[in-house]
C-alpha cells in the first residue's frame, strides 16, 4: 500500500532531463541526467513511490504534439526500468499559461491528479522535488515537503531566493536520494 510519505514526486524537465528555454520538442531532444535515472530506480528499490508532475505548454503553443510526448515518456519508463525503478504516474498540463486551466503550476491540479490516482487520501508529507519556484508552490499547497534540485532552472531560482524559506536545497535528484535513503535507513 502506497503512503504519502513514501512517495517523491518530481517535476520532469530540470530534474529529470536537461532543460532548455526553447522547449523539449523532441525524443531527440529529451536528454535525461544519467543519475537522474539511477535516483529515480534506487527511489523505487527502496520502497518509495514515484510520480511526475510536468507543465507541457509546449503541446498548447504547438511545438509538438501528445504523441511526441508520449513517446518521451515512454523512453522515460523504459529507462528507468531498465534500472530496475518504476515511474508510478505521469501527469503532466499540455496547457498555456493564459489557458486558465487548474493543472498548471503553480496550481495543485497535477498534484491532486497524481492523489487520485494512486488513491491517496492526501499528499502530505510527500516530496515535491523541482527545478522552479511554481513547482514547489504546488507542492506545498497540498501538504508536501520541498526540495529544490540546483540543475535545470534551479540555481536561477535559487538566486531569486523567494519562496525558498521551507525548500531543501541540493545539487541534483541524485543527491537528494542519498540523503533521503540515508535517513530512511537510519
Amino acid at each position: 500500500m502506497i503512503t504519502a510519505q513514501q512517495l517523491v514526486i518530481l517535476d520532469r524537465d530540470g530534474v529529470i532531463n536537461h532543460d532548455s528555454d526553447a522547449y523539449i520538442k523532441s525524443l531527440d531532444e529529451w536528454i535525461p541526467y544519467p543519475s537522474a535515472i539511477r535516483a529515480i530506480a534506487r527511489l523505487t528499490q527502496a520502497g518509495f513511490t514515484v510520480a511526475v508532475a510536468t507543465n507541457q505548454s509546449g503541446i498548447a503553443r504547438g511545438y509538438y504534439d501528445d504523441a511526441t510526448l508520449s513517446a518521451m515518456h515512454e523512453r522515460l519508463h523504459t529507462l528507468v526500468q531498465a534500472e530496475g525503478g518504476h515511474i508510478a504516474h505521469i501527469a503532466y498540463c499540455p496547457h498555456g499559461p493564459d489557458d486558465q486551466c487548474g493543472c498548471r503550476k503553480p496550481l495543485p491540479g497535477l498534484l491532486t491528479d497524481i492523489r487520485d490516482k494512486l488513491t491517496l487520501p492526501s499528499l502530505t508529507g510527500s516530496w515535491m522535488v523541482g527545478d522552479s519556484l511554481r513547482d514547489l508552490q504546488a507542492g506545498e499547497v497540498m501538504g508536501c515537503r520541498s526540495v529544490l534540485v540546483k540543475t535545470g532552472k534551479g540555481e536561477k531560482t535559487l538566486a531569486n531566493g523567494n519562496g525558498l524559506e521551507h525548500a531543501l536545497v541540493y545539487a541534483d535528484l541524485a543527491a537528494f536520494v542519498d540523503d533521503l535513503l540515508a535517513e530512511a535507513l537510519d
